[in-house]
């Protein structure tokens, strides 16, 4: 969400952001939907402007004026009633993850504007620490919002080693300036766009990084006054060309459940179902697990790593639960 001339978001009116973001998105959206697919006649035929509906389409489809949605299209989110949100959502063939979108995105561009905000390092508790050290034969991960990884299990490390040992880091002056140890807690997004490891470990990196893209995007539309997040958004749209380009698109999805397709370092190809599991103290962490089919080449695989990463008795000593380290920033008060 940041701006042109301002990519770190430092100074820019958020709810200007967000009424540009409804726009954008609501147009997207109209683009991919024809009249056919709408059960609409096609008239104009060869001579129609669009590909997708006109706003006098969705209007009529969605059984308000065409002034109406003509204001909303344009950031006009006053007073937006649930049943006008439906039948948009219904006009334009929303998902859920596209409803659910659409509705932050009204409320982030509605009168009240809070401040942007830094928020609090995220830190994983240790008793959720201690389950993950408990599944000792599944890989797993405790993730952001933003997508850090704040904390795993031994065998998570193990899988996703390439990502932890990525050199990448934020290209804010703070970050260039900053101890390594400093820089904060590996990002699977960074690794996804500017690590040069990332198109041999993820086997389908097409797929991995619109997936990435579209989970941002995402939380963006939830929590656009997080400034590590926008910083994120900011620093890829500068280095990456192809976050760019899949930025623009305004794709979002709901990523709970699918497989992954991994090429390891060590043990080779691994074909993984995941499953992800909000935790309930914190709806902005999630628990991410790893498994495989029982009896095939990925659990072999999967067994060999678990070896290969079993830790000894050295360094069990010397396991902490991961937080979200972060250099001070000159503007926060010091306690």
């Amino acid at each position: 969400m940041a701006g042109k001339n301002d990519p770190y978001g430092a100074n820019r009116d958020i709810r200007g952001d967000f009424r540009a973001e409804i726009r954008e998105f609501l147009g997207t959206r109209r683009a991919r939907v024809t009249p056919e697919q709408a059960g609409l006649p096609a008239y104009g035929g060869d001579r129609r402007r669009v590909t997708g509906l006109r706003r006098e389409e969705v209007a009529l489809l969605a059984g308000i004026s065409s002034e109406y949605y003509t204001r909303l299209e344009r950031g006009n989110a006053t007073g937006v009633s649930e049943s006008v949100i439906d039948g948009i959502a219904q006009a334009l063939q929303l998902d859920e993850a596209e409803r659910i979108h659409l509705l932050d995105l009204l409320r982030g561009a509605g009168p009240t504007r809070p401040p942007r905000r830094r928020p609090a390092q995220q830190r994983v508790r240790p008793a959720v620490q201690r389950v993950l050290d408990s599944m000792t034969g599944t890989p797993a991960f405790v993730l952001s919002g933003r997508l850090d990884i704040l904390a795993a299990n031994a065998l998570g490390r193990a899988l996703f080693s390439p990502v932890y040992e990525a050199v990448t880091a934020p290209a804010t002056p703070a970050a260039r300036t900053a101890p390594a140890d400093l820089v904060g807690p590996p990002n699977n997004a960074r690794f996804v766009f500017l690590d040069p490891h990332a198109a041999e470990f993820f086997r389908d990196w097409d797929e991995v990084a619109n997936d990435t893209v579209a989970m941002l995007r995402a939380e963006a539309g939830r929590d656009a006054y997080d400034r590590r997040l926008t910083d994120l958004i900011g620093e890829l749209s500068t280095r990456s060309e192809q976050f760019r380009h899949r930025w623009a698109a305004h794709n979002v999805r709901i990523h709970t459940t699918g497989a992954k397709r991994l090429h390891h370092p060590v043990v080779g190809d691994l074909d993984l179902p995941f499953e992800t599991f909000p935790l309930g103290t914190d709806p902005s962490q999630l628990l991410l697990t790893y498994t495989a089919e029982p009896a095939s080449r990925s659990q072999e695989a999967l067994n060999l790593l678990a070896s290969w990463a079993a830790p000894t008795n050295d360094d069990t000593a010397e396991r902490k639960p991961t937080a979200d380290p972060e250099p001070p920033d000159a503007a926060d008060p010091v306690e």
